[in-house]
């Protein structure tokens, strides 16, 4: 039996199941996987309460996974049956199997454990096109939003590792992590601009939000050039402000293949909050939507 994690009305986590499907042959092309991890993101949240896509019952859930190659499709190429990997398949992530085009996976590093690799494509992806759509360099001091976060936590190592210094927004129970990976924890909240200011040792050149409309009005009243603020939380508030909002386009597993060799190696770290097993999907997600994170949250089949 083949089980997956689907909803069939919006609402909140109690509306999740983890419930029989079909166990369909592998297309010609794809190859079919045997998930063991998968990561939980803001987007399903959105997309499960009905605020975000163009869902149809009985709908998947989750979008980021790794596991095991099972089975290549006719004329699939690139892996081998056994093989450990990691990648995305949107809306169906959470799920014992996942049928994925080749480039839609990237091959597991033997040092990166099975769980962080589970939570990893979301974060690791978007976190290397947000530094580098920004242009973080050695020249730049970067003010992060939501840095202890999923994407959060690899966006300051990122920017970290391309020479930047890395001030990040985080409650008083993260500051131990971001004073780890060498960022300077600024408390968010009201008047946040003048907070950052006092912690900056020089004027902040580059905002990346990921939390919403205070983080960007933070980096207007510091200064920073409109073009450098890009958010991935707030596009609407962007718009209005006049900033940047990083721009969709076709995931890039060379970003992910980077990333994942950067955990591996311990040159970053992607913390994970908590693993809960698949059938505790509902508690997981309580658990997800219910207070401020360190990294991410994976459920374990």
């Amino acid at each position: 039996m083949v089980r997956a994690v689907r909803f069939s009305r919006f609402g909140g986590p109690s509306v999740l199941a983890y419930e029989p499907v079909d166990d369909v042959a592998t297309p010609a092309g794809r190859i079919r996987v045997r998930v063991e991890a998968a990561g939980l993101n803001v987007y399903d949240t959105k997309r499960r309460e009905g605020r975000e896509g163009d869902v149809r019952f009985p709908a998947g859930n989750g979008s980021e996974f790794a596991g095991v190659v099972e089975e290549l499709g006719e004329g699939a190429t690139g892996f081998s049956a056994g093989q450990p990997v990691l990648g995305r398949a949107y809306f169906r992530s959470q799920a014992d199997a996942v049928r994925v085009k080749p480039e839609e996976i990237v091959a597991r590093p033997a040092a990166l454990p099975v769980e962080v690799a589970g939570g990893l494509d979301v974060a690791g992806r978007t976190a290397a096109e947000l530094v580098r759509f920004a242009g973080i360099g050695p020249a730049d001091t970067v003010l992060v939003s939501a840095a202890a976060g999923g994407v959060g936590s690899v966006v300051v190592q990122l920017a970290r590792l391309a020479g930047a210094t890395v001030l990040g927004t985080a409650g008083d129970r993260n500051a131990d992590f971001l004073e780890s990976v060498g960022v300077l924890r600024v408390p968010y909240g009201p008047e946040l601009a003048e907070r950052v200011r006092r912690a900056a040792p020089g004027p902040v050149t580059a905002v990346l939000d990921l939390h919403g409309r205070e983080t960007i009005e933070a980096g207007l009243a510091l200064g920073v050039a409109p073009s450098r603020i890009v958010t991935l939380a707030d596009r609407p508030a962007a718009e209005e402000l006049g900033t940047a909002a990083l721009p969709s386009g076709p995931a890039d597993s060379a970003d992910l293949a980077r990333v994942a060799s950067l955990v591996a190696a311990g040159e970053v770290v992607l913390p994970i909050d908590r693993v809960f097993p698949v059938e505790d999907v509902v508690a997981a997600y309580e658990h997800f939507e219910g207070r401020h994170l360190r990294g991410k949250v994976v459920l374990r089949f």
